[in-house]
């Protein structure tokens, strides 16, 4: 690959982070739940058929007709106080940005559905990170066998926080689950859900898979 090339495709992923970013601020902004998920389902859908840095395979976007995702199912959203954890880290290892490591740094409990660990990067530029993987994960019709994201604030999937001077609190609506790059095309290496962000709980809303 030329460097040329590389600086162009480099371009295309920051140009896809910075519509990520615009989308959810729409979503963010769209005070009726239901309507904001059709916005974030809609942009997703362009951005996969249209975008240079879509992760589909050049083969999977001549038949694409829109992401497998659920209906949506207001009792799937939550507003979750952040709770103490103590604190413990892992490292996912990539073959291009080397070790990248995540902190956790407090929990949620989703009521009737599990407990989910809450992530730091801590690498450059931060940010939190909530994967989730959950009953249906590689069975047919349910969710991808790795797991999806939930929360990536570095690449702008943030659905909103409160934070006073006592507690804080983040809206987690599991409707807005979504797959990682890496479940359409493999060149792709993502961080998948450890332990902590495994749930014995199916969950049907969000983004399927197969």
């Amino acid at each position: 690959m030329s460097a040329i090339t590389e600086a162009r495709t480099a371009l295309d992923v920051v140009d896809w982070r910075r519509r990520v970013y615009a989308l959810y601020a729409e979503v963010r902004a769209t005070t009726d739940a239901e309507a904001a998920h059709d916005v974030w389902r809609r942009g997703r859908d362009h951005l996969m058929a249209e975008h240079p840095a879509s992760p589909l395979l050049p083969a999977d976007r001549e038949a694409f007709a829109g992401l497998p995702v659920a209906p949506y199912d207001p009792a799937w959203r939550f507003e979750v106080p952040l709770l103490p954890a103590e604190l413990e880290r892992f490292t996912f290892t990539t073959g291009t940005d080397g070790d990248v490591e995540f902190a956790r740094v407090a929990r949620v409990e989703i009521p009737h559905v599990g407990s989910l660990d809450v992530w730091r990067l801590t690498s450059y530029g931060g940010g939190l990170f909530i994967p989730l993987r959950d009953a249906l994960a590689g069975t047919p019709g349910g969710s991808y066998g790795g797991g999806r994201y939930l929360i990536d604030t570095i690449k702008g999937a943030d659905l909103g926080a409160s934070i006073t001077a006592d507690a804080a609190s983040i809206v987690l609506d599991l409707n807005f689950a979504y797959n990682p790059s890496c479940a359409y095309d493999p060149a792709w290496a993502c961080p998948l859900a450890p332990p902590g962000n495994v749930l014995t709980a199916p969950v049907p809303v969000g983004e399927l898979y197969g």
